[in-house]
């Protein structure tokens, strides 16, 4: 998994096919196990189950404040954000797969037309190279993304750089407590279940330290137990050793 543009495509094309269904991940093979820990509340328009956590409920969002979502999907935190940044504010999500951002950008025309909001934006993108100004944003957010990314130190930076002073970010993500046994490091559908691409907890958090974060604070810390999984087929296989080795995290960062 170690080639970018592979990791890309491969990513594109799983989450390509739950937008094209518009099924939960819950309900798909390839990636059941991201639904571990999520806790959202549901928007009507838009809410797919692709998430590990809840990142907007640790946000402090005031109206008036440019949220910025990576990996935005069908669109679901986004609306939750412009909810509550309200008129004076503004939610972008960024996305990089088409068929995600189709349907994201059709329920904003039903999110408009439910709020009389018109303050979201949906934007095509990698999240190693966001296509936002510098210093531009009050708040990032992320849910159950980063780990995806083959180089989640870069988009650790990108979020730096896009913050403005003072700004903050708040993640929610799967992080390993310890090593994945070989059996699971090279599994493609573990990947895209957010599991086989993640990275050690410490070595997480010394990623955002050195992107150039302070306050890095964990703020939420679940194990994932993938006797959860209701039988997913993907993690079956590996699921003795996969026990206490994964854990759902959301993390709160200042610039």
């Amino acid at each position: 998994m170690a080639d970018g543009r592979k990791t890309h495509d491969l990513v594109k094309r799983a989450y390509g096919e739950v937008a094209r269904k518009q099924a939960s991940c819950c309900d798909s093979k390839a990636l059941k196990s991201c639904c571990s820990g999520g806790e959202a509340p549901k928007v009507p328009e838009a809410d797919l189950g692709l998430s590990c956590g809840n990142p907007v409920a640790f946000s402090e969002i005031k109206p008036g404040d440019v949220v910025v979502d990576l990996g935005s999907g069908a669109g679901r935190d986004v609306f939750l954000a412009a909810e509550k940044v309200g008129p004076a504010g503004r939610a972008i999500g960024v996305d990089m797969t088409p068929e995600m951002l189709r349907l994201a950008r059709e329920n904003a025309d039903r999110f408009e037309r439910r709020t009389g909001l018109a303050n979201v934006e949906f934007r095509q993108g990698l999240i190693e190279n966001l296509p936002i100004d510098d210093a531009s944003a009050d708040l990032v957010i992320s849910n159950c993304v980063i780990n995806l990314s083959p180089d989640k130190a870069r988009v650790f930076r990108e979020i730096h750089r896009v913050l403005k002073p003072g700004g903050r970010m708040v993640v929610s993500d799967i992080v390993l407590n310890r090593p994945l046994p070989e059996a699971a490091k090279n599994n493609t559908d573990l990947y895209t279940a957010c599991i086989a691409g993640a990275l050690l907890r410490d070595d997480y958090l010394k990623a955002i330290r050195d992107a150039g974060f302070t306050a890095v604070k964990v703020l939420k810390d679940v194990t994932y137990d993938p006797s959860g999984a209701g039988g997913d087929p993907v993690t079956s296989g590996v699921a003795a050793a996969l026990v206490g080795v994964a854990a759902s995290v959301t993390i709160v960062a200042a610039k």
